[in-house]
């Protein structure tokens, strides 16, 4: 059992919708980020997804996609984000953290040296948004049997057809993409994603996350109570962007939190 699956049977057991937050490793610089990282679980963010930053982010928004290219240009790496992850595990041991990102840096490492790296670190779960299930063998499978989760996406797009395929070898939760097109780009409505949820669950047990698009504690509370929970990510990434104080974005991620506990 991994992090992520004895977070959520925690959850269940206390009758509550998950509440996962994302931020970008190395934005706007190494310290701030790590800081923001440790107040998460008091903020009660029940997930952690770690972006790794890469230069050509093709599922993500201007908000993401900027400080992924603040990240580098700081001087973040795939190097760095596992190091990040290792000082978090100094102070936190149960929080589980899932990497976020694509497959060129990984694939850059090399799969075997990365997945010892990752799961030295102290990293739970991977979401490697461009390699379908086709490309299994490349990094899923393998990640699995070192006990790591691989964490597919769903989205509006993924038919009855193609669900089963996007479901096998899917372990710890399985991500619904909200909305069509890239994140931040539109608003998340629950009446448009509790058909989808309830379409997924009915051809898995695993925990449905809906993302993209929330951006308030409405918001939040509304969208994880047609699922298992919900992760916002350019809304918080956004607030970073502003230079506001870490106990700021903290408060805010609090706000969202409180939102999503309350479905």
């Amino acid at each position: 059992m991994t992090r992520i699956d004895a977070r959520f049977a925690e959850l269940r057991a206390a009758g509550r919708k998950a509440f996962v937050s994302y931020i970008m490793a190395g934005d706007p610089d190494a310290d701030t980020s790590l800081e923001v990282m440790k107040g998460l679980p008091g903020a009660g963010v029940d997930i952690i997804e770690l972006g790794v930053p890469f230069t050509d982010p093709m599922a993500d928004g201007p908000t993401i996609q900027l400080a992924g290219q603040r990240a580098l240009a700081g001087g973040m790496t795939l190097e760095k984000t596992l190091a990040m992850a290792r000082a978090f595990r100094e102070e936190d041991d149960t929080t589980p953290i899932v990497l976020m990102g694509y497959y060129n840096p990984i694939y850059n490492r090399g799969v075997d040296k990365f997945l010892v790296d990752a799961k030295a670190a102290g990293i739970d779960g991977l979401i490697v948004v461009d390699l379908p299930p086709e490309e299994d063998d490349e990094l899923c499978i393998p990640a699995a049997k070192v006990g790591l989760n691989f964490i597919r996406l769903a989205t509006p797009t993924t038919d009855d057809k193609r669900l089963p395929k996007v479901l096998t070898n899917t372990s710890g939760f399985v991500y619904y993409v909200s909305i069509t097109g890239i994140t931040g780009a539109a608003a998340a409505e629950a009446t448009d994603v509790g058909p989808e949820v309830a379409r997924i669950k009915a051809q898995t047990d695993l925990p449905v996350i809906v993302g993209f698009g929330i951006r308030s504690p409405e918001t939040a509370q509304t969208i994880a109570g047609v699922a298992d929970g919900c992760v916002v990510g350019s809304a918080i990434v956004g607030e970073m962007a502003t230079g506001r104080p870490v106990a700021e974005v903290l408060e805010f991620v609090r706000g969202l939190a409180e939102g999503a506990h309350q479905a």
